[in-house]
């Protein structure tokens, strides 16, 4: 008796790869922190923005930068939280830029609905190559996924779609976390570095007061001297938080502007799917 030979299922689409895509925040972080300690010595601490050329004197009167150093040992601590916050917003600016690929994502997703209510699937993977990026590589690998479901003879309707939409939503997953990695280092140093700076303030404070009482006599000048010091802390760290919030708030806006887009896009693929299968 002849055994019929099953017919093999079909080719899996070739989900994107994951990338690790971003800095490293174990070999950067440290790298900046270096960066900050030495800062804080050698252009901050430089003997040329104090009285007689000496750091531990009074700073020369309206140089910032000697007041700044007289911040004590919190402040490279939070010039290494801004470091910080600038590297991987730049890194994250640049990264979710290719993220949207080579042109407009509107213009883009207007040619991807057109050409699927022709249905022109071809020519909608051609576009896809030409627009690269994330959302490109997500919308290819559905429309890939798509002609093999338009040729399989095994699943009916409803197991296509089903399996059309796995597909979006597996490619979506695997593009997501590069997106937004180390936004969650910029997210914590947004609150982290005002509690860093408010550490900062009130030992300058105690400086300042303990100091004052020492003399037994009230000094203004030592105290609004120790006051301005502290209070360099406070700024330093509400100037990096105030930047981290802004720049995580505009960055997650865009990954969700681009994630909308791609599920825009997911759901015409399975619309257009259905009314011509």
């Amino acid at each position: 008796m002849k055994t019929q030979t099953p017919s093999p299922a079909p080719a899996k689409a070739p989900a994107p790869k994951k990338k690790s895509g971003g800095l490293n925040p174990a070999f950067v972080i440290p790298v900046l922190l270096l960066i900050g300690i030495l800062t804080y010595m050698f252009v901050f601490g430089d003997g040329s923005h104090f009285q007689e050329g000496d750091n531990t004197k009074e700073p020369l009167p309206g140089d910032y930068f000697g007041t700044v150093y007289k911040g004590g040992f919190i402040v490279p601590i939070l010039f290494t939280c801004f470091l910080t916050v600038l590297v991987f917003s730049i890194e994250r600016f640049i990264t979710i830029g290719r993220a949207n690929g080579s042109g407009s994502i509107d213009d883009f997703v207007r040619k991807i609905k057109g050409q699927l209510d022709r249905n022109e699937v071809a020519a909608a993977i051609q576009e896809c190559d030409r627009q690269k990026g994330s959302i490109g590589n997500v919308v290819k690998t559905a429309l890939i996924k798509y002609q093999q479901l338009a040729t399989d003879t095994q699943l009916d309707k409803e197991q296509k779609l089903v399996a059309l939409q796995k597909e979006v939503e597996e490619a979506t997953t695997l593009e997501l976390p590069m997106l937004e990695k180390n936004l969650t280092i910029i997210a914590t140093l947004a609150s982290v570095s005002t509690l860093i700076a408010l550490l900062g303030t009130v030992l300058g404070m105690i400086r300042a007061f303990a100091a004052m009482g020492a003399t037994g006599q009230p000094d203004t000048g030592a105290l609004s001297t120790g006051i301005s010091e502290a209070l360099v802390n406070t700024a330093l760290g509400i100037g990096t938080a105030a930047i981290a919030t802004i720049m995580y708030s505009y960055f997650t806006s865009r990954i969700d502007v681009l994630t909308y887009n791609i599920d825009e896009i997911g759901l015409s693929i399975q619309q257009n799917f259905a009314a011509h299968y």
